[in-house]
């Protein structure tokens, strides 16, 4: 047996990068043909309240909303695309007081939505769905019995439909994440951890964000965190990342107002930051990781800058992100060959047409650094992360001894494809 196929059999949970790399977007703003190069999973802010109106005792008309959006076009849209379809359904659209029999309308809105939805129906829409996205204004207990209640309700309406929590951390991490020990006792309802982070190195009034890999910050740490809590509460859950991504605008911060002292990523960094996120949090225990955002407007201030392109013209992150898919799509995370906090990072990745190596300088200071990574073969081609749609630029290679490979990184990731 050959070692490439050996590997592919040992390795069979992680998942291929098409079936890992997430895209967040809402509604009908999304462009389903314009993003097709950048991810085929997209995750959709689906309001509660668009369903019911403002009584969610109101059974729900599918497939019109109460404000005229049709989902089974819009939904079928993207699926009849090839996109694969995860919903975060926003009950925190509706005040905690606009609910009567949170247990009661909870679990119906639940059984309705999943048998219109769910993969196991002639519909087809949805993959997956979350209770909720940040549900700040729901206490503990009000979001556990809502949990409880809208998964059993998915339950009843399709097995088959992956039951995802809102955005959780261990411990109060923020007000946007729910404590996830709040919902020991409920792991079979649960299909998938999820996570929102973001790479803060302070938080109000600048928001600045560091790099990846950064040890001072939470980022990764905040996932680890679930990864292990998984690992000894409910084991054989997912854990997805459903939020992270960086600001870049090339508008100053305002002279006034609460982002005057805002500080964001260049553009040539957001590109850099995202496709390193997206290969760090693949190299964790991590079945899947959405970008937010998809879309912005160029405005200079918190999570507003955040898209892959800019009043829908591509970024240099939408062109980077593409590359990724593209080179990566059919292939899966193996093992990390380097990872130095400060110096070089170098993960392989394995496929049924052989293996790629993706490594980078991870100082967060813009600088190059000389690297001797330990590759087994030879470098058949290597190229830098584009950000045009101009062709990757070559990397030089040169092989010091068997199994050694000299090659310069920068910070923004060089492809080598072995042989």
């Amino acid at each position: 047996m050959t070692s490439l196929l050996c590997a592919l059999l040992l390795a069979p949970s992680r998942p291929l990068m098409k079936d890992f790399i997430g895209l967040n977007t809402h509604t009908v703003q999304f462009k389903a043909d314009l993003y097709a190069p950048a991810t085929r999973l997209i995750r959709n802010y689906h309001p509660l309240d668009w369903d019911t109106g403002p009584d969610p005792a109101t059974k729900p008309k599918y497939p019109m909303t109460t404000n005229g959006v049709n989902w089974m076009e819009l939904y079928g849209k993207w699926r009849d695309a090839g996109y694969t379809n995860l919903a975060s359904v926003m009950f925190e659209s509706l005040k905690p007081s606009q609910w009567k029999d949170v247990s009661r309308e909870g679990e119906a809105y639940g059984e309705a939505f999943a048998r219109y939805f769910g993969p196991s129906g002639l519909n087809r829409l949805l993959e997956a769905a979350e209770i909720g996205n940040e549900p700040s204004e729901y206490s503990d207990a009000q979001y556990r019995t809502m949990f409880e209640a809208m998964a059993r309700g998915f339950r009843k309406g399709d097995p088959k439909l992956k039951i995802a929590t809102c955005a959780v951390a261990v411990g109060k991490a923020d007000k946007y994440s729910k404590d996830v020990s709040i919902l020991e006792g409920l792991e079979p309802l649960i299909d998938v951890l999820n996570v929102h982070t973001y790479s803060f190195a302070e938080l109000w009034p600048t928001w600045r964000r560091s790099f990846p890999e950064d040890p001072s910050i939470r980022y990764l740490k905040q996932v680890q965190e679930i990864i292990d809590w998984r690992n000894r509460r409910a084991p054989g859950r997912q854990v997805w990342v459903t939020e992270f991504g960086y600001d870049s605008s090339t508008k100053p911060a305002p002279t006034t107002g609460d982002f005057s002292k805002w500080v964001g990523s260049t553009d040539l960094e957001q590109a850099r930051y995202i496709v390193r996120s997206y290969l760090t949090f693949s190299a964790m225990d991590v079945d899947r990781a959405y970008l937010y955002w998809f879309n912005d407007e160029d405005k200079p201030q918190l999570h507003a800058a955040s898209g892959l392109t800019r009043n829908y013209q591509p970024k240099p992150s939408f062109h980077a992100v593409s590359h990724l898919l593209k080179s990566l799509g059919d292939y899966r995370f193996e093992k990390a060959l380097v990872q130095d906090p400060g110096g070089a990072y170098a993960f392989q990745y394995v496929g049924a047409k052989g293996r790629i190596v993706v490594a980078w300088s991870a100082t967060g200071s813009g600088r190059s650094i000389e690297a001797i990574l330990p590759i087994r073969g030879q470098v058949s081609r290597a190229e830098a992360m584009p950000t045009s749609s101009a062709l990757p630029v070559p990397v030089r290679t040169s092989a010091v001894q068997a199994g050694k490979v000299r090659v310069t990184l920068s910070e923004s990731p060089t492809y080598l494809w072995l042989k």
